[in-house]
């Protein structure tokens, strides 16, 4: 059994191709997992196997294997780059030990470079930067390594050089052992002597890296402020210690497709970055109290479930990471749920297979087959030591569409979306009751095609997804008096109602209605019917058929009929009088105006602002936190429903939104004339 102490939890995070799936195929390989070099391009990636990946050349989800490597066993997690899916990141972040964070050479430092960072930094989780695609064309590691050290959240301090760069990239420099190593065609290296050319940058970059591991730890420091210098083994001691501490990130390099840098970077990764023991304890609660879980081996049971997949042939799966204690039986506590889930096999994941494991130690990412009742977010324990660890939050939906099936595949695709919420918390189901439309809500349209097209391979059905209908209002801005009259006489017993009503305004009050009736001008068994067909008649409003809000209705007079009258009467007048007053009332259009806080870099908070504002939007207010500017603004919700593509195009995938309904709004003149004739022509 794979002790605690042995355990290397590594994320693979970084900016979309930037080469974390390639460099984790080139572990995999290395370490003897694969025998064959998995390519993203060819779709062959052991990583990368969800059809929906293979086809657009990007990560989805997050993905797992493990392997032993240097007397240590690493589990390793490949993680989306692309914004649509950046909740798999955040969630694998939130349970691994230590990350790599892949930089491409070539590209450099871009938008998302930095969001990704900042959840990396936030977690203050010890990370090594890979500069990938150092074989690339205009491949440069100084401009990329000063663009890291201008712009991100992490220190980088170099503990690899390369040799060459581009189609001369052979080698690299390590700052540590002062040596040079050249990739042979196999994958091996042969160690050799620092070419001539970098003596200049090899001393320079050798002693900052010196003295950021000697700031980690007070002998070292003071053995090189009297000597200047450090050994070799005081260098690797205090490497060591400063990956605990997350002091500074060091900066290594590779080229993931042709093989050149895995070994190494495995190396690091055994040598220098913390065992699940050498971590701050995760916070729990445990009777309303905080308390700390300590990565215990001896520890009580305590886990963290942060995915939930669909398998093809295992079923539903879902993955936990151990914070604590040993798992063998067949039961655990859900402390979330308050009940005992029995299991079958525990499973160690291996890309697209599992493999059987009978007990997990802390530190382990494993997975149960066919649970009942256990969900993403959800804590395992013991029963005996009940607890509760906080999850991370998940993103919350910015876009939302439409979502309708062909006839007779109605019930399938919503069942089948249903069955899809389980699996991604950033999903959002929900009726639309003003517009009678059925909203399926994102992070991004990419986000929600990825939905379809499980969906259709899952489950065999297709959806519809088409731009939604605003779900406007009416009311009125002046009060009246009228009269509602159903009067109709067609041999036999006829009909007839008749009421006087005074309609107002209500602002905030939803609707009201009062009876002020004196004396028996319409007998009391009829009145309740006027009110019932004013309601009717407010759920299609007089200017575009929208329902009718913030209205009180007064019932004061009227007249009846011994024989004619009858509830169905007055109902019917009551709508006439409501129709005929709603129009004299200076009826106008709502629409609902939207809270939404705005997450961007200071360099785009003009153009973001200015984007705002041409959005009929207004600036309620700034703020600033963990290095983003917040603004705070109400907007229509006509103008921002493809909000979530723009502002990644004005913000280059810095940006992010929440948004949430604040309040309805009168619509101006010029486009309320627009959304009435519109309405008017559809009907």
């Amino acid at each position: 059994m794979t002790e605690t102490a042995d355990i290397r939890n590594v994320v693979i995070a970084g900016h979309g191709s930037s080469g974390k799936t390639s460099l984790a195929e080139a572990m995999l390989f290395t370490a003897g997992k694969v025998d064959r070099l998995g390519k993203v391009d060819e779709g062959t990636s052991a990583m990368d196997y969800e059809p929906e990946e293979i086809e657009r050349k990007i990560s989805i989800n997050a993905s797992f294997h493990n392997f032993p490597w240097a007397d240590k066993h690493i589990f390793l997690t490949d993680t989306p780059g692309d914004d649509n899916f950046l909740n798999e990141t955040r969630f694998a972040v939130y349970v691994s030990d230590a990350a790599i964070y892949t930089i491409g050479a070539v590209v450099g430092v871009k938008g998302q470079t930095k969001k990704f960072a900042k959840i990396l930094a936030e977690r203050a989780l010890p990370t090594a930067i890979v500069i990938t695609k150092m074989d690339r064309e205009r491949a440069n590691f100084t401009h990329t390594f000063l663009e890291i050290k201008d712009t991100l959240p992490q220190t980088p301090v170099a503990v690899q050089l390369p040799v060459g760069e581009a189609d001369k990239f052979r080698g690299y420099v390590d700052l540590i052992t002062g040596r040079a190593f050249l990739y042979g065609p196999d994958g091996t290296l042969e160690k050799t002597e620092i070419p001539p050319e970098m003596d200049d940058e090899v001393t320079l970059h050798r002693e900052v890296l010196m003295e950021n591991i000697a700031e980690t730890d007070d002998e070292l420091i003071e053995k090189f402020l009297e000597e200047g210098e450090l050994s070799v083994d005081e260098m690797v001691k205090g490497l060591k210690g400063a990956m605990k501490i997350a002091a500074f990130s060091p900066v290594l390099v590779s080229s993931g497709t042709d093989n050149k840098g895995a070994g190494p970077i495995l190396d690091f990764i055994a040598a220098y970055m913390p065992s699940p023991l050498e971590r701050p304890a995760i916070m729990a609660t445990k009777a309303d109290e905080l308390v700390e879980v300590v990565p215990r081996d001896n520890g009580p049971f305590a886990a963290l479930v942060f995915k939930t997949m669909a398998d093809p042939y295992a079923g539903r799966l879902t993955l936990f990471r151990v914070f604590s204690g040993h798992l063998s039986g067949d039961t655990f506590y859900n402390a979330t749920k308050k009940t005992s889930e029995r299991f079958g096999q525990l499973f160690l994941m291996e890309g697209r297979e599992q493999k059987p494991v009978d007990e997990v130690v802390p530190g382990m990412i494993v997975a149960v087959a066919k649970l009942k009742e256990t969900a993403t977010c959800d804590t395992l324990c013991s029963e005996s030591d009940q607890l509760q660890i906080e999850p991370p939050e998940p993103r919350k939906p910015v876009i939302s569409f439409a979502v309708s099936a062909a006839k007779g595949e109605e019930e399938k695709v919503f069942g089948s979306l249903t069955r899809m919420l389980g699996e991604d918390l950033t999903l959002k189901l929900e009726r639309q009751e003003q517009t009678r439309e059925v909203l399926l809500s994102g992070v991004g349209r990419v986000h929600l095609d990825v939905v379809g097209s499980r969906i259709k391979r899952k489950f065999g059905v297709e959806m519809e997804l088409s731009i939604p209908k605003i779900p406007y209002m009416e009311t009125i801005k002046k009060s009246v008096k009228v009269q509602g009259k159903h009067k109709k006489q067609s041999g036999g017993r006829g009909q007839y109602g008749d009421c006087w009503v005074e309609i107002s305004p209500f602002p905030g009050g939803g609707y009201e209605f009062v009876d002020q009736i004196v004396g028996g001008v319409i007998p009391q068994t009829y009145r309740p019917a006027v009110d019932k067909g004013i309601q009717e008649a407010m759920e299609r409003g007089v200017l575009a058929g929208y329902p009718v809000i913030d209205v009180k209705i007064v019932l004061v007079d009227g007249t009846f009929h011994n024989v004619d009258s009858s509830e169905m009467a007055f109902k019917i007048a009551g709508s006439l009088a409501f129709k005929a007053g709603a129009l004299d009332a200076q009826p106008v259009l709502l629409e609902p105006c939207m809270n939404m806080t705005v997450y961007v870099d200071k360099d785009n908070v003009g153009d973001v602002m200015g984007d705002i504002s041409s959005r009929r939007g207004k600036v309620m207010g700034m703020d600033s936190a963990n290095g983003f500017e917040i603004i705070n603004a109400q907007v229509p919700q006509a103008e921002i429903l493809m909000y979530a593509s723009d502002l990644t195009s004005m913000t280059g995938g810095i940006g992010s939104f929440e948004v949430s309904f604040s309040h309805y709004e009168e619509v101006p003149a010029q486009i309320a004339e627009k959304i009435i004739a519109a309405s008017k022509a559809v009907a």
